[in-house]
């Protein structure tokens, strides 16, 4: 898969790059990213190195993409957006946002395009696009449940965060979903 850009006029997603090292680093060390995924903790910048110059061009190349978050082609990274993949074959959502970043829809603008990406004839062609997330994390279940993710539950011990088994919520969106708040969801 080659990278690509993607702009909503109000973000623009593209490849990090070593420019956008230290507001990697910064911002997977602010207390709730580290709270709520599963990044190295303390995380450093020899992490943000491997991230940018390993792990991203491997996912790339995999097919399950990242994206910094930006509000402006060239502009300051803001956050990162991407997939993993969890064993089945469908891409699972997820993203964080530094701090002066939230609260400004810019998680939920990046997660439509991301997912229309991934439903798109460009993009993964995917049937169905996961999301988790520790229970309690209220901010990213927000964004899941803007853009129609449909909650389906609580994996016990679904993921291990640091070594340590953690219970998730899980939601997904299918390509024929509507693109709307959904009920049922927990919070």
């Amino acid at each position: 898969m080659r990278p690509s850009i993607l702009t909503d006029g109000t973000v623009v997603l593209s490849v990090p790059g070593s420019g956008d090292i230290d507001a990697i680093t910064d911002g997977c060390s602010d207390p709730a990213v580290a709270k709520w995924t599963t990044v190295p903790h303390p995380y450093t910048r020899a992490d943000a190195v491997k991230f940018v110059e390993d792990i991203v061009p491997h996912k790339w190349a995999n097919g399950f993409p990242d994206w910094g978050i930006r509000t402006s082609r060239g502009g300051p990274l803001l956050g990162m957006i991407g997939f993993v993949q969890h064993g089945s074959a469908a891409p699972e959502i997820g993203f964080w946002l530094a701090p002066e970043a939230r609260g400004r829809g810019l998680a939920t603008a990046a997660a439509r395009l991301v997912c229309d990406f991934a439903f798109g004839r460009h993009g993964l062609q995917a049937w169905r696009v996961e999301w988790r997330a520790l229970v309690g994390n209220v901010p990213s279940a927000a964004v899941a449940r803007r853009l129609g993710f449909r909650f389906e539950g609580v994996a016990r011990h679904g993921l291990l965060q640091r070594g340590v088994p953690r219970d998730v919520w899980v939601a997904a969106l299918l390509p024929g979903d509507p693109r709307e708040p959904a009920h049922g969801w927990p919070v």
